[in-house]
């Protein structure tokens, strides 16, 4: 790949980038949201700094969003692009090789807690604005940057700040970057995103723990309960129990299988990448399509009774569980939600008292894999790799796509910079350094390709 960035220019974006990371913007922790409104400030100091016009941090009834614009010609296309500020937290803080918030370089690639979800590839497009001002004195279409900081707590104050700013945030075509490239010399085109529900199950049985010598055998076990419970949720061929769960179920394209089929997916390296023997895909589909374009229904987290080092004898009083499902299209996540509730509460024994909370959620979003902006991205695209990219779906969800689509009439581009070995959400979470010049250089490009 060519690069028309200047070596200076590079420290000097990676410098900024390295400033960002250094803000522990964690919008779920109340205890740092000054952390979280210090890093708005950073990110709308590094739009101005870009060229951008009109900058400004624009209150929520949550975090702020930080807003910018440089527009040239009401005649020309207008992007509106995407990303966030806020990041996950960095639990377990042991198993990171360096501090979370302390930006490391390590063979060629920066760990930090939001280096690849989102800092790292949103101030990609930043940069690129930058580079073009710097180069060409003006940018060829219009852009708009909205960076939202509650993307991980499920967005509950954007669709109100779209509603609200309708006018404002007009433009041809959304721009995100928060997904992941296919391999690392492959870049792709996403054109789906899975939707979400996420619901917590909690179960009573006596009023406190209580001694598994004495009680044990008489008195019903939570946790054994619990267990019971979350094992009647799919059957061995992995697919999913609750009743009326696949009814509205759209299956992938015969055209869309083959495509899948044609790529170089290996199932080997994927159980290499994670650590594991065996892969577990929904009977009739591949591991690929099982995790980008089906349906899910995934525990991801268990907690009763004794957790602490050595032993305790103890029969729980309580156990609960966090469950969430992965939707496609035509799945709505208020449906799904009460059919799982209705499902576990009629799989719940009289032994014990169930309450289950529906949580966040977000709908699936799907765009014609041949749509004119996903053209426009795969231009740019072949102008820095000298390939063609691969277009596909992403198992993840980021709700507020579907909302950009629903509030403000926009078709979406998802221009992925990242990888997704790169610990996302995990300890030890990075981004190549090589990917954060790329994108950039994408970036420039794709405001070039939407010029009509």
């Amino acid at each position: 790949m060519t690069t028309t960035i200047s070596q200076d220019r590079k420290i000097a974006y990676l410098e900024d980038l390295k400033t960002l990371l250094r803000i522990p913007s964690v919008s779920t922790d109340p205890a740092r949201k000054g952390e979280v409104r210090r890093c708005a400030e950073e990110v709308a100091r590094q739009m101005k700094e870009a060229g951008l016009q009109a900058v400004e941090i624009m209150e929520t009834a949550g975090h702020p969003v930080v807003y910018g614009e440089y527009l040239v010609d009401t005649k020309l296309p207008t992007a509106l692009i995407y990303g966030h500020y806020d990041v996950q937290p960095e639990d377990p803080v042991d198993l990171w090789t360096s501090p979370p918030f302390e930006p490391t370089l390590r063979d060629g690639k920066l760990y930090a807690r939001g280096a690849t979800d989102d800092k790292g590839q949103f101030l990609c497009h930043i940069k690129a604005v930058a580079s073009l001002l710097e180069t060409e004195g003006t940018l060829p279409v219009n852009v708009k940057i909205v960076i939202e900081g509650e993307e991980e707590i499920g967005s509950p104050h954007l669709a109100p700040f779209l509603e609200q700013h309708k006018e404002k945030l007009k433009a041809d075509v959304l721009v995100v970057s928060d997904s992941a490239m296919y391999a690392p010399d492959q870049p792709s085109l996403v054109y789906g995103l899975r939707g979400l529900c996420y619901l917590q199950i909690d179960l009573k049985g006596a009023d406190s723990d209580l001694h598994s010598g004495v009680f044990g055998g008489a008195v019903p076990n939570p946790a054994l309960e619990l267990a019971r419970i979350l094992a009647q949720l799919k059957d061995s061929e992995e697919r999913i129990t609750v009743p009326g769960f696949y009814d509205k179920v759209e299956d992938m394209s015969s055209e869309e299988r083959a495509a899948y089929a044609a790529l170089d997916f290996s199932p080997e390296e994927l159980k290499r990448s994670v650590g594991v023997n065996e892969l577990t895909p929904e009977k009739g589909y591949s591991a690929l399509e099982s995790r980008t374009a089906r349906p899910t229904l995934e525990v991801n987290g268990m907690l009763s009774g004794y957790t602490g080092e050595g032993a305790k004898t103890v029969l729980p009083g309580r156990a609960m569980a966090k469950v969430s499902c992965r939707l496609v299209p035509h799945q709505n996540p208020a449906e799904i939600a009460q059919l799982v509730e209705d499902y576990v509460r009629k799989l719940c024994p009289a032994s014990m008292e169930c309450t289950v909370q529906q949580m966040h959620g977000g709908h699936p979003w799907l765009t014609p894999p041949d749509h004119p902006a996903l053209e426009a991205a795969a231009i740019a695209i072949r102008k820095v790799f000298g390939k063609e990219p691969v277009r596909l779906r992403e198992g993840g969800s980021i709700p507020i796509v579907i909302d950009f689509q629903k509030i403000l009439g926009l078709p979406g581009i998802l221009l992925g910079f990242g990888l997704n070995d790169e610990n996302l959400h995990a300890p030890n979470e990075h981004f190549r350094v090589e990917n954060f010049y790329q994108g950039i250089e994408i970036s420039k490009e794709l405001l070039r390709a939407l010029v009509p």
